[in-house]
């Protein structure tokens, strides 16, 4: 189905949401709707709580644009929702979102496609931890298994720190990952129809790319594109969306990577329904390979279906 079909159909951007991201996704879906109405869709806001079936049934949506971040958005269960309604949506299926939202699976499934991970270590509440075991030395970063948006994440430089990053880290999630820092530039890779648009490096003022580094203004800057060599950046490019396909992704993603000074290029996650703000990175990316914000709407937009055969 076109973008042309589909300003016959009545679009429901979905936003707000359940999770901690629930203020940000709110931005990001009031961007959105913005964008479809001024691309003459007949488009309607949906702030999605546990009602939120009865209110695409109320509002009778056709297809949904998912802006959802974060837990019950990006982890498969709207998608799940909307597969059984069969409403065509925006971006990963109800598989690919689950498991790029769930970062042990995620980086199994990175593993095993060839790319490469931080060295990490999975712990459940209530298991007993020695460092000792870890295989890889402080500083560590220890983070939930299921947020995005960098929610309870943290920088352990001492074993003494580790304790109060972990209770942090669980009060999300009742499985965390602590993994090996790695010092490299943050670059981050835009996909837009499957393909790489290109990639950008971020340099955060403090000391890791945060919550508050992500959404407040000057808290960060943006380098695009990235300052990599070419051939590192092709590859940077490429792996991007070895990345994106290995997961199962559909349509369009964000994959962020630390690239350190000797080119080795670790992958960190894949966001399969990425910020669409006026800080968001994907937006921006797109700006640099000539798509602006309305058009890359319209492109998302214009792929939405139903995954599951019907």
């Amino acid at each position: 189905m076109t973008g042309e079909d589909k300003k016959t159909k009545k679009i429901g951007v979905l936003m707000g949401g359940l999770s901690a991201e629930r203020e940000v996704s709110l931005k990001s879906g009031a961007a959105v709707l913005k964008a479809l109405i001024g691309k003459g869709y007949d488009a309607v806001g949906v702030d999605v709580d546990r009602k939120v079936a009865d209110k695409i049934a109320g509002e009778g949506i056709e297809a949904a644009f998912i802006a959802l971040h974060g837990r019950y958005g990006e982890d498969g269960a709207i998608q799940g929702l909307l597969e059984l309604m069969g409403i065509p949506y925006t971006g990963s299926g109800v598989l690919a979102s689950a498991l790029a939202m769930n970062k042990i699976f995620a980086k199994q499934t990175f593993q095993a496609a060839g790319l490469t991970v931080a060295p990490y270590r999975v712990v459940c509440r209530g298991e007993s931890l020695d460092p000792r075991t870890f295989g890889f030395p402080f500083p560590v970063v220890v983070k939930p298994s299921q947020e995005g948006s960098s929610v309870g994440v943290s920088i352990v430089k001492t074993e003494s720190g580790l304790a109060a990053a972990m209770a942090e880290a669980f009060r999300y999630d009742r499985e965390i990952l602590i993994e090996q820092f790695i010092k490299g530039s943050e670059v981050q890779v835009g996909i837009l129809d499957d393909k790489a648009m290109g990639a950008i490096e971020i340099v955060p003022k403090k000391e890791f790319y945060d919550f508050e580094a992500k959404y407040t203004d000057g808290m960060a800057e943006h380098i695009l594109p990235a300052r990599l060599p070419a051939e590192l950046y092709e590859k940077v490019l490429r792996l991007g969306e070895d990345a994106h396909r290995a997961l199962g992704c559909s349509g369009y993603s964000r994959v962020d990577f630390l690239v350190t000074g000797e080119g080795l290029c670790y992958i960190l996650e894949v966001n399969t329904l990425p910020g669409m703000t006026d800080l968001s990175l994907l937006p921006e990316i797109a700006r640099g390979a000539g798509i602006e914000f309305g058009e890359l709407v319209e492109r998302i937009i214009s792929a939405a279906s139903l995954k599951i055969a019907q």
